[in-house]
């Protein structure tokens, strides 16, 4: 009895990150398997990079996908590339609710966490939205990848390989199957193909946006009008969106080793998938090595900020970065309230976006400097593995395979906290207090 009351007392923070804990270890011990390999068995350590990447959704990998893993391995990190952008609490609410089971305030309270919402009212209904548009986008990625790849690859190898990278890509965890043509290739194959430039991303746009968005965007024909939530995320979207393809399109125009050899209508679609895929994706039909530095430097800063909240991708979050914006910008203009569309953002919100945006930077700067340590690498491509991992986004420079053991180490606990946000490992490490009932007399120091 005593067990099950430790049980009882563990926070949803807690929760979250021991789900999330042991959802990888069990994956490393299945890839870890002889089944799992194409070849020898896959040492453990690089078992764990590739299981914590899968349910991280980040995509980087010490060995390449299709040549290192069987189909059984395969499948394995298909699974749990689908548990982790669901969310095992996802997974758990589903089997619940088809058993027939209760969801009890414990569970919600859990779910609330999970996926960032306010209040717990609704989170269940969040979760059966949340299983609809899985089923329908992917269903229609398969449908449409199916179609594109089975004339190629035939009926079993195409209609696999639909399946496999619509999963990936709507989750945005950025993993291929393509190795077997060329080592860590990506989709570089496909780069003036329009269809696989289309599927692959609407389905990471649309599982970044987060599925609070699309239910308000499929209900707005009822309510219509969008929370503030929805009109920031949409708005930094497609901000973030015109920034990237439009900053690619400028620098790498003339580069010979990636857009200067395509015409101009490939090189608007290139831009377009390189500027979206730094949103947490993970894929490329560029080779990244062959960018500019300034193009790399504009990909880290769109990895930083990531996907919207509940959805399938990384951090900081988009409405993380407006809120700050619009923070800056009230203190600009004078204004002590920080307000857009006709609505105030409490100072509460600010502050919380602050916190996660000072954590951030402080996480992936130490773990730059710790890697500049373990590994013998220039300090640029060791910030941009970090922020890689910490967006879990799966870019990489040609970094991740050349990773020493405590690199491998380093770099999967920021994919972990990347994934979970530092937010709630603090909250899961930290001890609850009660708030005090007293304030100190307020004095202004001197800023700036």
């Amino acid at each position: 009895m005593q067990p099950f009351q430790r049980r009882r007392r563990l926070t949803p923070p807690q929760v979250l990150v021991i789900g999330f804990a042991v959802t990888i270890i069990v994956g490393s011990f299945l890839l870890s398997l002889p089944i799992a390999s194409e070849g020898e068995s896959v040492p453990y350590l690089d078992a764990l990079f590739t299981s914590t990447s899968a349910v991280c959704v980040t995509g980087l990998v010490v060995t390449d996908t299709a040549r290192t893993y069987s189909t059984f391995g395969e499948w394995v990190i298909m699974l749990l590339i689908q548990v982790g952008g669901l969310g095992f609490m996802g997974f758990t609410t589903v089997f619940a609710v088809l058993l027939g089971k209760r969801i009890g305030v414990k569970e919600r309270l859990v779910l609330r966490e999970a996926y960032n919402q306010v209040k717990v009212g609704g989170v269940v209904q969040l979760v059966k939205y949340m299983v609809m548009i899985y089923v329908i986008f992917e269903g229609i990625g398969f449908l449409v990848l199916s179609v594109r790849w089975v004339p190629e690859f035939g009926w079993g190898k195409g209609a696999y390989y639909a399946l496999f990278h619509t999963v990936s890509a709507f989750n945005n965890a950025g993993f291929d199957l393509f190795g077997d043509y060329q080592e860590f290739s990506s989709l570089t194959g496909f780069v003036t193909d329009p269809v696989v430039n289309g599927i692959i991303t609407a389905l990471f746009i649309l599982g970044g946006i987060g599925f609070i968005v699309i239910v308000e965007l499929y209900q707005y024909r009822w309510t219509g009008r969008f929370s503030l939530h929805t009109k920031l995320v949409l708005l930094t979207t497609i901000g973030l969106i015109f920034m990237g393809m439009s900053g690619i399109m400028l620098v790498e125009w003339s580069n010979p080793d990636t857009l200067g050899s395509l015409s101009t209508t490939d090189k608007l679609m290139a831009s377009f998938f390189q500027g979206v895929t730094p949103r947490t994706a993970g894929f490329s039909t560029l080779n990244l090595p062959d960018l500019y530095p300034a193009t790399h430097f504009l990909i880290m800063m769109l990895m930083f900020i990531g996907a919207s909240p509940s959805s399938t991708g990384g951090r900081i979050k988009t409405t993380t970065f407006m809120a700050i914006v619009l923070a800056v910008w009230s203190m600009i203009r004078g204004r002590d309230d920080v307000s857009t569309f006709r609505r105030r953002i409490p100072h509460g919100q600010i502050y919380k976006a602050l916190t996660i945006f000072v954590a951030s930077m402080v996480l992936v700067i130490g773990m730059t400097m710790l890697l500049t340590i373990t590994e013998s690498s220039d300090v640029f491509h060791v910030f941009f593995e970090a922020v890689s991992a910490f967006g879990t986004v799966g870019l990489s420079l040609g970094m991740t395979p050349e990773l020493s053991d405590l690199g491998k180490v380093l770099i999967t606990l920021i994919m972990f906290v990347g994934r979970l946000g530092p937010m709630t490992i603090a909250f899961a490490l930290a001890k609850r207090t009660v708030p005090p009932f007293y304030r100190y007399p307020e004095e202004e120091p001197l800023i700036g």
